[in-house]
C-alpha cells in the first residue's frame, strides 16, 4: 500500500513541476507583449521637425494676437450655435497609426525651411522680366529728362499696377533727385530708385503671422478669396510653412461647395502629417465645419488651425453674407487671430476691388499674393497695401509645394531694380 502512495506522491510532484513551467512560459510571453505600444487611434505618426528658427527668412509666426486676454468671445456650445448637429469627421494623415492601417506607412515629407524659400524668391525674381527697373534706369541715367521722358516713366509705373497715387509720389521724388543730383551714372540712379520704391513698399509694416497658441488655445487663421486664386493650394502650402517651423497644425475644409476641395486639402495635410477636419458629404454647412475644426484643434492642443473657405465673387452679396456667417460662427467658439486674403497678382487693379469688399466683411489682416513669379506687375504689392492698410505677408512664386515664401520688401525691391 505504501508503494502505491509513493507513486501517487511522485505523480503529483511531476504535475506540479510541469504546471510551474507552463505558467512561467505564459507569464514570459505576456511580459513581452506588454512592451509593445498600444494602438493610438487616429493620432498621426510623429513627423520630422523643422530645424530652422521660426524667425529665419524674416517670417515671424508668433505675432502678438489682437485677442490676447480677450474675454468677449466666450465659447458657445455647438448645439446652441447650430441647433441640429451634423457629423464631421477628423481625417488623420494617411500615415496615422491604427489597427486597420498597413504596418509600414510612408514617411511624411520634410518641408524646406524659410531661409531656402527666401533664396528661391530672390532667384525667381532676378530671372523674371524686370520691366520697372530696366525701363526706369535707362531713362534716369540719361542725366536730363524731357516731359516726354517723364510721361514714359509714369506709363511704366502705371503699367506695373503701382496705382495713380503711388506713381505720382514716386515720379515727384525722382524728379527732385534729377533736379538736385542730375547724373548719368546708372548706379546712382539705381540707388534713387531702390530707396524710393522701398519706401513705397513700406518695410516697417508688421508681416508676422499670429500662428502660435494664444492664452492656452490654438491660433485661428481664416483664409478667404475669390474663385481661381489658388486659395486651397495656398492653405496647403501655408501648412507646410508652419510644419517647417515646428507648429502643430489642424486644417479645416470649410469649402464644401467646390467638388473635391476637401479631398485636395486632405491630401496636402497628409503629406506633412497634418489632420484635416471635413464634412462627411458635399454641400454641408461650411460654418459648422469651421466650428468643428477649431473645436478639434483645441482638443488636440494644436498650435494653429487653418480654415479654408469657398471661393466667392466679391460682387455676390449672398456669398459674402455666407462668409460673414462663417466668421460669426467661428467667433462663437474662439477669436479669429488672422484673416488672410489670397489675391492673384496678375489681376492687377481688379484685385483691389475684390480686396476692399472682403476687407469690409471679414477684417482682413494680411494679403497673400499668388503667381508673383514675375515683377512686371509687381506694383500691385504697393497698391493693395495702400488700399487696405494691411501688409502683404506671403507670396506664391510657382507651382511647387514649397513655393510659398514670406514677403521681404528689401528682396522684392532689389529684384525689381536689379
Amino acid at each position: 500500500m505504501s508503494g502505491v502512495w509513493e507513486y501517487v506522491v511522485i505523480a503529483v510532484g511531476i504535475l506540479l513541476v510541469l504546471g510551474g513551467v507552463t505558467v512561467g512560459l505564459l507569464r514570459g510571453r505576456g511580459g513581452r507583449s506588454r512592451d509593445l505600444p498600444e494602438p493610438s487611434g487616429s493620432q498621426p505618426v510623429p513627423r520630422p521637425r523643422g530645424t530652422a528658427d521660426h524667425r529665419a527668412g524674416s517670417i515671424v509666426l508668433d505675432r502678438r494676437s489682437d485677442h490676447v486676454g480677450d474675454t468677449e468671445h466666450p465659447s458657445v456650445p455647438r448645439d446652441e450655435a447650430f441647433g441640429e448637429p451634423e457629423v464631421h469627421e477628423v481625417v488623420p494623415p494617411a500615415n496615422a497609426v491604427g489597427p486597420a492601417l498597413p504596418p509600414a506607412p510612408e514617411p511624411v515629407e520634410q518641408p524646406s525651411p524659410p531661409a531656402d524659400r527666401m533664396r528661391s524668391l530672390r532667384a525667381r525674381l532676378a530671372r523674371s522680366n524686370t520691366a520697372i527697373g530696366k525701363g526706369l534706369l535707362s531713362l534716369l541715367s540719361t542725366g536730363t529728362l524731357t516731359e516726354a521722358d517723364w510721361e514714359s516713366v509714369e506709363d511704366t509705373l502705371l503699367a506695373a499696377d503701382l496705382g495713380v497715387t503711388s506713381t505720382n509720389e514716386l515720379v515727384a521724388s525722382l524728379k527732385q533727385h534729377v533736379a538736385v543730383e542730375g547724373t548719368t551714372d546708372p548706379e546712382v540712379a539705381r540707388d534713387w530708385l531702390y530707396r524710393d520704391l522701398l519706401a513705397l513698399v513700406d518695410p516697417s509694416m508688421d508681416r508676422g503671422l499670429a500662428a502660435s497658441r494664444v492664452d492656452g488655445r490654438p491660433a485661428c487663421i481664416l483664409v478667404v478669396g475669390v474663385n481661381g486664386t489658388g486659395k486651397t493650394t495656398t492653405v496647403g502650402k501655408l501648412a507646410r510653412v508652419l510644419v517647417a517651423n515646428d507648429r502643430d497644425v489642424v486644417l479645416g475644409a470649410a469649402d464644401t461647395f467646390r467638388a473635391a476641395a476637401a479631398d485636395q486639402l486632405e491630401t496636402w495635410g497628409a503629406r506633412v502629417g497634418v489632420p484635416t477636419v471635413r464634412a462627411d458629404r458635399d454641400g454641408a454647412d461650411p460654418a459648422a465645419v469651421a466650428y468643428d475644426a477649431v473645436t478639434a484643434a483645441a482638443e488636440m492642443e494644436a498650435d494653429c488651425v487653418l480654415i479654408d473657405t469657398a471661393g466667392r465673387l466679391h460682387n455676390k452679396v449672398g456669398l459674402m453674407d455666407e462668409l460673414a456667417k462663417v466668421k460669426r460662427v467661428i467667433e462663437k467658439r474662439t477669436p479669429i487671430d488672422e484673416v488672410l486674403l489670397v489675391l492673384d497678382a496678375t489681376t492687377g487693379q481688379n484685385g483691389l476691388q475684390q480686396a476692399k469688399v472682403f476687407s469690409d466683411v471679414v477684417d482682413v489682416t494680411g494679403v497673400v499674393l499668388t503667381k508673383l513669379d514675375g515683377t512686371a506687375k509687381g506694383g500691385i504689392v504697393v497698391a493693395v497695401q495702400r488700399a487696405l492698410g494691411v501688409p502683404v505677408k506671403l507670396v506664391g512664386l510657382g507651382e511647387g509645394p514649397d513655393d510659398l515664401a514670406p514677403f521681404v520688401p528689401e528682396a522684392f525691391v532689389d529684384a525689381i531694380v536689379g
